[in-house]
């Protein structure tokens, strides 16, 4: 199965928030569209001055060097309109755009960490990359310049009405054809970006896999494999984009052609009117020169268009993170009774019907080390998920104290439990910036003792490290992550595999130095590396699902199970 697509904002959710998005800074939007105005105004005047011009000339009586001097003066007066008015509204967009980043970077980080890894990683990174690339040239310019093609459209049509109202008639030829083809567009566009972007996320999440495992697919001769996997998203890319290219090549032919016949039509009507004296030759010119004029923003609106669909679908898909639901919609402000806890009959399925957990009941002693241990896929990082509360059962509980973990703030769930997987991340920051983002208000002396006790022998804390910056080793990185979950100081802990990046010797080294730093507080280990095992108080199997075996080291050993099995093949003795 693949990845799950995160949601996607339904139309009137997306015009809802357009319209708050674009209503929250009024002045700003009045004083825009205010100089547009202005400048559509001055705009105008030129066809006037000219269509009496051409009249005044027919009559022997023009004076061209005034009408020139008040052209000019007028066209001066549009440009320097146009330059702040053109500066009003970049200004106004590039602050929407920045709040708009910001909310999304909100519903991001808001998202459930168990809805990200079902998503996987392509979808949402082509979110927060192509889509939000597409929706910055929307907001840019798509929107800006089509609200200012409205206001000039708007004042030269009612410019045109004013020279003469029948001068107007001929540019309705066009509007059924316009209306019909445009619906048309508007109908299919929006899916086909849709299905669009949904391509580019599959192709993207598969050229991560790729990347990310490619000395796996190198191992395992799976380049050819990955290649047709690669060639079948682009196809399907290549098909999604070809439909919206062929709605374009109908759509813009049909819109050049709707540029043509109102002049034509005016100057044939507007010929006959003052053939019949019904119309002067200033008319005439004027309104020729105003239809002529219309072309403009109407080619802007029209173009535009396009590219509000692209941000449409790309402003549909970053609302639509909002619509993942919350794993935590049920917190409560119940306080647990204690640091005990207990998973009663507990299922779980990442997929409807089919579990990967059957009837697990566990209960962790305060302060004990239990150790995890099983055949790979028998679901032990499962079971260590629901144990750090990031997934909620299917069925049954999994509680600290007698309260659901599901069911704690997810604040307070990190101050009773937290995990550490072999996954890590360094941040592009200082040391004592990846350190301290556990704790915030650390001091140095305590960011110096968390890094002491996982046998840190990285750069000072001062040293700027992550993307572009000082490199760390994969043992380094992950000894950061441990930094980070000691200063955290959670009372319960569960550590998926979190030393494997380690050679085992240094493995066995920082283990012990946790172990002393970490007395008191409850450890859960998931790992392969049986020495883990042999040093826990207690030690639970996990095979299919299921606890199959539950003790002391020693006496699972004794037992002859499926644990002295793992024991007897990890020491190279088989039985």
């Amino acid at each position: 199965m693949g990845p799950q697509i995160l949601p996607v904002a339904t139309p009137a959710q997306v015009r809802a928030y357009a319209r708050r998005l674009t209503l929250r800074h009024p002045g700003a939007l009045a004083a825009a569209l205010g100089l547009h105005a202005l400048a559509a105004v001055a705009g105008l005047v030129t066809p006037r001055l000219l269509g009496n011009l051409v009249e005044g000339v027919r009559h022997g009586q023009a004076d061209v060097d005034t009408v020139a001097l008040a052209i000019a003066g007028f066209v001066i007066a549009q440009g320097v309109l146009i330059r702040y008015a053109f500066y009003a509204s970049t200004k106004l967009g590039e602050r929407v755009l920045a709040e708009l980043r910001e909310e999304f970077v909100d519903r991001v980080l808001d998202l459930p960490l168990s809805t990200v890894e079902r998503a996987g990683t392509g979808d949402l990174v082509t979110r927060t990359s192509r889509d939000v690339d597409a929706l910055s040239r929307t907001v840019r310019r798509a929107v800006p310049e089509t609200l200012i093609a409205s206001v000039i459209a708007a004042f030269t049509l009612g410019a045109l009405v004013l020279v003469g109202p029948l001068l107007a008639l001929p540019c309705l030829i066009v509007v059924p054809m316009l209306w019909a083809t445009t619906r048309w567009y508007l109908a299919r566009a929006r899916d086909g970006y849709l299905r669009e972007n949904a391509t580019w996320a599959e192709l993207t999440d598969g050229l991560a896999e790729t990347v990310n495992g490619a000395r796996t697919v190198d191992a395992l001769g799976q380049a050819e494999d990955r290649q047709r996997r690669c060639d079948a998203d682009i196809r399907r890319t290549w098909a999604a984009e070809r439909y919206t290219l062929w709605l374009r090549t109908i759509y813009f032919p049909v819109v050049e052609i709707g540029y043509v016949l109102p002049v034509a039509a005016t100057l044939l009507v507007g010929g006959l009117f003052y053939i019949n004296d019904m119309a002067s030759l200033a008319q005439v010119t004027a309104a020729t020169l105003y239809v002529q004029q219309l072309i403009e923003p109407l080619d802007m609106v029209l173009t535009w268009l396009d590219e509000l669909q692209v941000g449409g679908a790309s402003l549909a898909r970053l609302l639509g993170v909002a619509n993942v639901p919350q794993d935590r919609e049920g917190a409560t402000e119940a306080t647990p009774r204690d640091e005990l806890i207990e998973v009663s009959d507990v299922r779980f399925a990442y997929r409807q019907d089919h579990d990967v957990l059957h009837g697990v009941d566990l209960a962790l002693r305060p302060g004990e080390r239990l150790a995890v241990v099983g055949p790979s896929g028998a679901g032990k990082s499962t079971l260590g998920r629901l144990l750090a509360g990031i997934h909620g059962p299917r069925t049954g509980s999994v509680s600290v104290g007698s309260v659901p973990l599901i069911d704690l703030p997810l604040g307070d769930l990190r101050g009773h439990v937290a995990l550490v997987t072999q996954e890590h991340h360094v941040f592009r920051g200082t040391v004592r910036d990846n350190v301290v983002m556990s704790r915030p208000d650390a001091s140095a002396a305590q960011v110096l003792a968390a890094l002491a006790a996982v046998d840190w022998t990285g750069p000072g804390l001062d040293t700027e490290v992550g993307a572009g910056w000082l490199t760390l080793s994969p043992a380094q990185a992950q000894q950061l992550a441990l930094a980070r979950l000691v200063l955290a100081d959670p009372h319960t802990l569960v550590l998926d595999e979190a030393t494997s990046l380690l050679d085992p010797r240094a493995a066995r080294a920082l283990e012990r130095s946790l172990a002393a730093v970490l007395d008191g507080r409850t450890v859960v280990a998931i790992a392969h590396r049986l020495h883990t095992a042999h040093d826990a108080d207690r030690v639970a199997v996990v095979e299919d699902g299921r606890i199959t075996e539950l003790g002391r080291h020693d006496h699972l050993v004794q037992a002859g199970g499926s644990y002295a099995a793992l024991w007897s093949s990890w020491h190279g003795r088989p039985r």
